[in-house]
């Protein structure tokens, strides 16, 4: 894993400012502490800050190719690099490295803009073709790994984290409020859009083309689609035999796993004793042995503490004890404004804070790689709000007659929860195809903005442009099963806007830690996707199809445990006394500085909360809104404006420190 920046001259071939550039590289010195690379031709300037994990000793960056015209940087990992070698070898490809990052240039002379296509793992890439003078970035399939870009005046700079951008000199810091209505609205940020004004976010399975202008011609910049997520048709899903499609599924998962083992050092993994993870470690070891390092949080919870279960996890597959990260309510006052310098948005889910000291933790016991089991939850259907969707659904068996949405507007009434109208819901679900089981999860969070939204956000609440952003295939998605569209709903929004940035790639590599995702390997979801949906959601046990596949390999307690949310307490920063730089936060001074809330609001739930009966949806929907209150402002002092309360701004918090190993310049 590395980070990546770069910046192009759209109106020409003028001096690149190398000094603006090196800046970039310095700011995401985190993603790549072991060697900086950088490439310079007039016009066009790329940089790489190396995480070395494969071919460690002739891996640096950029690559080209033979006739050195094909120059790339890349972030991330290509699992089957070691076949793509021998095929590239064997079509006359000469080859000098060990890295997968070489078969780069020579797949895009081979395939053009179609080696997208062909590559699987987890990316973010940048090619320059001298040739063409043309410019591609491109991101994988499920947005594992970051890439942002922007444009400025003629300049086009792009990076792997926005405070590449920043520190570039050349992109102003403003917030743009759409970027926050998407974490009011789906406590994520599944993009385009970024809580930066003029910062783009490249979506999943996308690549940008840019050229710059010559003569008289303007420059072009062409971003499409090379892949798109797809489901059967309703009644055309695979099913069949139990045996023959679980003994596939172990196939598949088995192969994931085997591929994101092949690295230069040791690999280990996350445990939380859920039956994902333990999957993952149980397979990990079948194929390795049994000396995978594993690592857990303990939360200083009675409800959330899981590291029974992931120490009798590891004893019964034979791995060692799990290294664990104890995590208490303190621990997430005294993380947060480095998980938010981190993620550069807003976070509400407070168990991120023990993902990034989780992956300290990591870092600290001298490993560079992990596997974890995200993707499974989205996959397959792991989260109680289907369960509520498919209950809601038994209600509207008559036609045209939706008793589900009285029962849910008369329940919120009922509690005097503010709500959409039903005009409002029918235009959310019209954009995503139909009805949907996370549009209720999404609206806990999302009803907060009738609470805390300012007037200058208010015409905000009048809108759905966050649900048209997701750009939803609608051909498509009237055709899928409606639990179908709900799987496409998690894998687009809170897989690749929140767990994939904010709990994964972000807050590991904060430390230079690599996060491996078997689950999203390209054939396991191809198979998952392709399974009728009752291989999912089999009456109320979810991952039906995944428990029948643990049954072989880990205890019976693990394969039968329902969902357990990995989670943190959420009124943490509502203790009494509250810290002084939340109280400095939420003033109203700072609130009426940013601009984002109603400060009488905010104060008044502040105090009010805490007589809603603990556990309640009116409860929890007020505490994520108090938190996201409190990220956003936090966000906004660290990112915006430093004024709002004493800590110090993002450039005073110090990454890991470089290594001072010397500069690679190709000019």
């Amino acid at each position: 894993m590395c980070g990546i920046a770069g910046m192009l001259d759209l109106g020409g071939e003028r001096t690149v400012p190398e000094e603006a550039l090196r800046r970039m590289a310095r700011a995401i010195v985190h993603r790549g502490p072991d060697e900086e690379g950088f490439f310079i031709r007039p016009g066009v300037g790329l940089a790489s800050r190396r995480l070395s994990i494969v071919g460690l000793a002739d891996g640096q960056q950029p690559m080209k190719n033979e006739t050195g015209n094909v120059h790339v940087v890349f972030n991330g990992e290509l699992f089957d690099h070691i076949e793509k070698r021998r095929e590239l070898t064997e079509r006359g490809h000469v080859l000098r490295t060990h890295c997968d990052t070489e078969i780069l240039p020579h797949l895009w002379e081979d395939y053009q803009e179609g080696f997208f296509e062909k590559l699987r793992g987890q990316f973010a890439v940048a090619l320059w073709d001298d040739s063409k003078r043309q410019l591609i970035l491109g991101r994988d399939r499920f947005g594992i790994a970051p890439l942002f870009w922007t444009r400025q005046g003629d300049w086009l700079l792009f990076a792997s984290e926005i405070k590449a951008l920043l520190a570039s000199g050349m992109v102003p810091a403003r917030p743009d409020h759409k970027g926050i209505d998407q974490i009011f609205t789906f406590a994520a940020l599944p993009g385009p859009t970024t809580c930066f004004e003029g910062v783009r976010m490249l979506p999943p399975a996308h690549y940008l083309r840019i050229q710059p202008g010559r003569q008289s011609a303007g420059p072009t910049l062409d971003e499409r689609a090379y892949w798109k997520m797809d489901f059967p048709d309703q009644g055309q899903e695979v099913d069949g035999d139990a045996k023959n499609l679980v003994d596939d599924f172990e196939k598949h998962l088995l192969h994931a796993v085997g591929m994101r083992l092949r690295a230069d050092v040791p690999v280990g993994s996350y445990l939380s004793g859920g039956v994902d993870s333990s999957m993952i470690l149980a397979l990990a070891c079948h194929l390795q042995g049994k000396n995978v390092h594993t690592y857990t949080v303990r939360v200083d919870h009675p409800d959330l503490d899981e590291l029974d279960a992931a120490s009798m996890v590891a004893r019964y597959i034979g791995a060692p004890s799990p290294i664990v990260q104890n995590f208490r309510t303190e621990d997430i006052l005294n993380t947060y404004p480095r998980l938010i310098q981190a993620a550069e948005a807003p976070v509400i889910d407070t168990s991120c804070a023990a993902l990034l000291q989780l992956a300290q933790k990591v870092n600290a016991s001298g490993q560079k790689v992990v596997l974890t089991g995200e993707g499974a939850d989205e996959w397959l259907m792991g989260y109680p709000w289907y369960k509520l969707a498919k209950v809601l659904g038994y209600l509207d068996v008559l036609p045209n007659v939706r008793l589900s949405d009285w029962m849910r507007r008369g329940y919120l009434r009922l509690n005097k929860v503010p709500q959409y109208s039903r005009a409002i819901r029918r235009q959310i679900e019209d954009v995503i195809g139909g009805p949907n089981a996370w549009v209720d999860s999404f609206g806990l969070l999302s009803i907060t903005k009738f609470r805390f939204y300012s007037e200058a956000m208010r015409p905000m609440l009048d809108t759905i442009e966050p649900w048209e952003s997701l750009n939803m295939d609608l051909n498509r998605a009237k055709q899928w099963a409606p639990s179908n569209r709900g799987v496409w709903m998690a894998g687009r929004v809170t897989l690749a806007g929140h767990l994939l940035q904010a709990k994964g790639d972000r807050v590991a590599m904060h430390s230079s830690v690599e996060v491996r995702y078997p689950f999203l390997d390209e054939e396991v979801f191809d198979f998952t996707s392709k399974l009728h949906p009752k291989w999912k959601l089999n009456g109320f046990r979810d991952k039906h199809i995944l428990r029948l596949l643990a049954e072989r390999w880990v205890p019976p307690s693990i394969y039968k445990r329902g969902k357990v949310i990995f989670r943190a307490p959420l009124d943490s920063f509502h203790l009494d006394p509250s810290p002084e730089f939340i109280n400095e936060l939420l003033s109203e001074e700072s609130l009426n500085r940013s601009g984002y809330f109603d400060a009488t609001a905010v104060h008044q739930w502040r105090k009010a909360y805490q007589d809603l009966r603990e556990g309640s949806m009116p409860r929890l929907s007020v505490e994520m809104g108090l938190a996201a209150v409190v990220a956003t402002q936090l966000w906004h002092h660290l990112y915006i404006d430093s004024s709002l309360c004493s800590l110090s701004d993002w450039t005073s918090i110090v990454p890991p420190a470089e290594k001072g190993l010397p500069a690679v310049t190709t000019h």
